[in-house]
């Protein structure tokens, strides 16, 4: 069986074809800057030279097609025809509170997605447009919706709940929801094997230019970090994280701004690149801490201690841990931001084997732990949960 993964952007289209029986990936790429007529495909095949093409897409639909046409390519492509595409899975960031699984795409659901768009309006239409571009493409093809939402879906109400009048709950679903849940249920399923306990505790860390913490209970999340918005939790590359709501008002009468400019600041102009003044690359931020920028060195603390308090507190909320997880870009490749998160926290049986830390990997869990709790570096997949997903669905 062999499943085309799809994650469509407002101008872009990422994808990956999955063969189910090996759970490998055959083939993959990237469709950028859609409706521009600079527009490029960007093909990968493992052991091969990248194969572009630099053509004109004026829509998705013109992406998808040429994506398929790449695929069955008699010079690069990986399949002989179309009919070898079982199915296609697609990423959906948002599927409210009535989506808590995936699901077979039908026009209900499509009109669901649309609904949800309020809550995520940079990703859901998206998605949407990538979805309906596959259906026009490959119209007897089944088609699968992956919630990034979903995985989050079993947080108890007193943990997805704010304090706030509950009609607002009731009648604007205003609660937290999550966002990075097919990373954090690849990771924790991993991470919950390598454990070997019936009844486990885990901290799954997914830290990249988009951060989030979750608590994961036997296999169940019962709490994570993000919000009603992705910009709720640890400081991230760009994003503020936790902030009092009234800066958001104070922040507007002083500058003279509306409550939209303040929000795009939060969203697009804060975290790591905000405090720095140097970028939302990590790379670049601890290079320039290391040639003595203290501002930079500033917001590396920030960010290391927001994460380590979100540690601290699901340790509280699971009534201790058993490992914890380092996941995504920075989660998987910084050796040293891992290290630092953890420092100071021997007391509670967390310590980081600095060697084992620091050395190269090629293992699906890595073991960085020196203490009582396992520490694991494990390198996410998002797109083989929505291809199992998906396959698990068309049986």
């Amino acid at each position: 069986m062999k499943i085309l993964v799809v994650n469509a952007g407002s101008s872009s289209l990422k994808y990956q074809l999955i063969d189910m029986k090996k759970e490998s990936c055959i083939a993959k790429g990237l469709c950028e800057r859609i409706g521009a007529d600079d527009s490029k495909l960007i093909h990968k095949v493992k052991g091969k030279e990248d194969y572009v093409v630099e053509q004109a897409m004026a829509s998705h639909k013109e992406a998808v097609q040429l994506v398929l046409d790449t695929l069955v390519d008699k010079k690069v492509g990986v399949i002989k025809k179309l009919d070898e595409i079982d199915a296609v899975g697609h990423r959906v960031v948002h599927g409210g509170e009535k989506y808590t699984e995936s699901v077979i795409i039908d026009n209900e659901v499509i009109l669901d997605c649309e609904k949800l768009s309020g809550l995520a309006p940079l990703h859901n239409p998206a998605n949407i447009i990538g979805i309906k571009a596959c259906k026009d493409v490959l119209p007897d093809k089944p088609q699968v919706a992956v919630f990034d939402t979903a995985f989050h879906s079993t947080m108890p109400s007193y943990a997805y709940l704010y304090a706030i009048p509950y009609n607002i709950y009731t009648n604007l679903q205003v609660r937290k929801y999550g966002f990075h849940g097919m990373s954090h249920k690849y990771v924790s399923e991993l991470a919950n094997k390598a454990v070997h306990k019936k009844s486990s505790k885990i901290i799954t860390c997914h830290l990249g230019n988009g951060a989030s913490v979750s608590a994961i209970k036997d296999g169940v999340c019962i709490d994570t970090s993000m919000g009603f918005t992705p910009l709720e939790g640890v400081a991230m590359g760009t994003r503020s994280g936790d902030i009092d709501p009234s800066v958001v008002m104070y922040v507007a009468k002083r500058v003279g701004r509306p409550f939209e400019d303040v929000m795009s600041v939060l969203n697009k102009k804060s975290g790591i690149l905000g405090v720095s003044g140097v970028s939302n690359d990590f790379r670049d931020v601890a290079k320039a801490a290391e040639e003595g920028n203290e501002r930079a060195q500033l917001a590396l603390d920030i960010f290391a201690y927001r994460v380590k308090k979100y540690i601290g507190s699901y340790i509280a909320a699971l009534g201790g841990v058993d490992a914890i997880v380092f996941t995504a870009g920075v989660g998987e490749n910084d050796a040293k931001m891992r290290a630092k998160i953890l420092e100071g926290m021997e007391g509670l049986g967390i310590k980081v084997n600095e060697k084992k830390n620091e050395a190269d990997s090629d293992k699906d869990v890595k073991s960085i732990g020196a203490g009582k709790v396992k520490v694991f570096v494990i390198p996410t997949n998002e797109e083989l949960v929505i291809a199992r997903e998906t396959a698990e669905l068309i049986k």
